[in-house]
């Protein structure tokens, strides 16, 4: 056998064994003596008796062993122009200062903490400082929009919030106290108190019954030791967007995190204890949780945590920089941060400025990595680029290529095969398995890894129906794929994002493959419409490269031509249509459905994810042309 087939098989047969393994990488409290059990609801959770702290892992037990002159945090600010590093003693020292202004206002283990902040070190250390005490904090992406942060604090009920005064990007600054203010005022929680760090590009008017200067508070405040954890309670609460509205608040757990934390670092990552790892993503998403602040930590790594964006701050060559200026070992990005260099960049010319050398791979996560884009990093980078899918649900990856076990052939589409301790099964509307290279409903069989979420905050029925109740053993991902004759998985996009066209069932994803490998597109979205005959036609939405000028209606023939010769009559494929840039999240996802509400004429609201509005009446140009 292979190497990845005997750690996958060993974890598929001997979950427990192969786990306890994984945890004696840890430095447990007290070890745990029960690694598997179900709780109250039935659900499975690991390592149950395990007594814990988070923090303790991530900062003192480096400093215990003495590595705490290692660099832990790297910060990097192109907006602001401003560059810190903190070895790991002194990252302890402030977040156990920190931690000890917080519990001078009363939070106390189990307390619930909203963290709404920029990409500054204040953000990471808030939330350490919480799992420092035990607290479970809710981070909030900077600058959502105060509805939804209301909703937020209604449902998380925190004690405190920490913010900032404001968030700076490119050429903006984005005042954070008004927001929230005004998600305090329609929240039906009150926060006891708010701390609030101001920053010298736009300071904030304090309420002085409810704000507290951060910075003061943290001059007069006592450090806190860790607090024992159980490895069941819980570390934080992330929200994810609800296909009904109220967002999902995913709860993660002390303990599994942990030690999945901790193996994806060598087995996924193959990183090595004094290496720098940079996710270039933000803390409000599960990557800037799982891979800026707590896994690079508990591994014994450097971290950097980077205020700028893949292009504009100041040029497409900004990440190629910081990976020479740090001596990156592994980049970790989504795929529209390189979709946007190459648009500005298509000859990759700010790449041959910089001394890659180091760089040993590039990963990529969040959104379907598709063959154009992976092929002009690899092209270009000439370093191995690895596709692997997770969710927030799970906090860490599904499926990926382990470049700490053993590095297998790169397909192109995929995202290699399940990481050991996932059991991936591929199946149809009756729950049924179905054929390699069969596409079907993408499910993972119970009881699930380390660091999966045991529930839904304070609405455990909705993790029931949501999750679990469609195919009883399984948990549903909401992702629709197939698994080829080897064994790899292939994630065609969201169930929602296949489409019936006269009765045949069709992937807008592998569409999309398909359209974004013409030389002239930057990238595409392409959507299902309601047809009165065929029930949905697939239409296209484009964005070309910088420089390049084609026809619009010569563009689109291309276009139409290539999916015909590559699906088939059948996709009906007739219209692309070219816009300036598409609708997306601030972490880089496709507002697919929302262009499919706009393109229908039904009624639709922005998301408060959106990176920019401007996008939206730009879709709404085109379809009325």
């Amino acid at each position: 056998m292979s190497a990845y087939q005997e750690q996958y098989q060993w974890a598929q047969q001997k979950p427990e064994q192969f786990w306890q393994r994984q945890a004696q990488n840890i430095d447990w409290f007290q070890a745990p003596q029960t690694i598997l059990a179900n709780d109250e609801n039935g659900i499975e959770r690991w390592f149950p008796d395990g007594v814990m702290n988070t923090c303790w892992l991530a900062l003192d037990t480096h400093c215990d062993q003495g590595r705490g002159a290692q660099t832990a945090l790297i910060y990097d600010s192109p907006v602001t122009g401003v560059k810190l590093r903190y070895s790991y003693l002194q990252l302890r020292d402030q977040v156990a200062v920190i931690a000890g202004m917080l519990a001078a206002q009363g939070v106390t283990k189990g307390d619930r903490v909203v963290i709404y902040m920029p990409m500054i070190p204040e953000a990471v250390m808030a939330m350490l400082a919480c799992a420092r005490l035990g607290a479970i904090h809710s981070v909030v992406f900077g600058g959502f929009a105060p509805s939804e942060l209301a909703v937020r604090i209604e449902d998380a009920e925190p004690k405190v919030i920490m913010t900032a005064s404001c968030g700076v990007e490119v050429n903006k600054l984005i005042p954070y106290k008004p927001m929230i203010d005004q998600a305090i005022m329609d929240s039906r929680w009150k926060p006891e108190n708010v701390f609030v760090l101001q920053r010298p590009q736009c300071e904030a008017e304090l309420n002085q019954e409810r704000d507290i200067d951060w910075l003061q508070a943290q001059q007069s405040a006592l450090p806190h030791a860790c607090v024992p954890v159980l490895a069941t309670d819980p570390l934080y609460i992330l929200y994810t967007s609800g296909t009904t509205g109220k967002p999902k608040g995913v709860v993660r757990d002390n303990g599994g995190h942990a030690v999945a934390m901790k193996y994806s670092m060598s087995a996924i990552y193959n990183m090595p204890q004094d290496g720098v790892f940079w996710a270039a993503s933000d803390v409000g998403w599960v990557v800037g949780h799982s891979y800026i602040v707590y896994a690079p930590l508990i591994h014994g790594c450097t971290t950097i945590l980077y205020e700028g964006k893949p292009v504009r701050t100041p040029d497409p060559g900004a990440f190629w920089r910081v990976c020479e200026e740090y001596q990156v070992d592994v980049l970790f990005s989504a795929p529209t941060a390189f979709r946007a260099i190459k648009k500005e960049d298509p000859q990759g010319e700010s790449l041959k400025q910089y001394d890659l050398s180091q760089l040993n791979a590039i990963f990529m996560a969040g959104e379907r990595l598709d063959p154009p884009t992976l092929e002009w990093v690899v092209s270009h980078a000439n370093k191995p680029v690895i596709d692997h899918w997770w969710q927030t649900e799970t906090g860490w990856a599904i499926a990926s290529n382990l470049t700490g076990v053993e590095m297998m052939p790169v397909k192109a589409g995929s995202a290699t095969m399940p990481v050991p301790g996932y059991q991936v099964a591929i199946l149809n509307e009756m729950g049924q398995a179905v054929e390699a290279n069969q596409q079907g409903f993408i499910a993972l069989k119970r009881p699930l890894p380390p660091s999966c979420l045991p529930t839904v905050w304070r609405n455990h029925d909705r993790f029931e129906s949501g999750y679990l109740s469609q195919f009883p053993g399984y948990y549903v991902s909401g992702d629709g794929g197939y698994l080829d004759q080897d064994g790899y998985l292939f994630i065609m996009g969201r169930i929602d994002d296949v489409i019936n066209v006269a009765g045949h069932r069709l992937s807008t994803g592998e569409m999309e493959e398909i359209v974004g490998g013409h030389p002239a597109i930057a990238e595409c979205a392409v959507v299902g419409i309601h047809d009165e005959l065929k029930g949905q036609l697939p239409l296209g939405f484009v964005v070309l490269k910088d420089g390049v000028s084609i026809d619009d209606i010569t563009l689109e023939g291309e276009l139409v031509s290539k999916v015909r010769d590559s699906i088939g009559a059948v996709a009906c494929f007739k219209h692309a249509l070219v816009v300036e840039r598409l609708p997306k999240t601030r972490s880089g996802k496709i507002l697919r459905r929302t262009i499919r509400q706009i393109a229908d004429g039904e009624s639709y609201t922005v998301p408060s994810t959106i990176d920019d509005p401007t996008s939206i009446s730009e879709i709404e140009r085109v379809l009325r042309l």
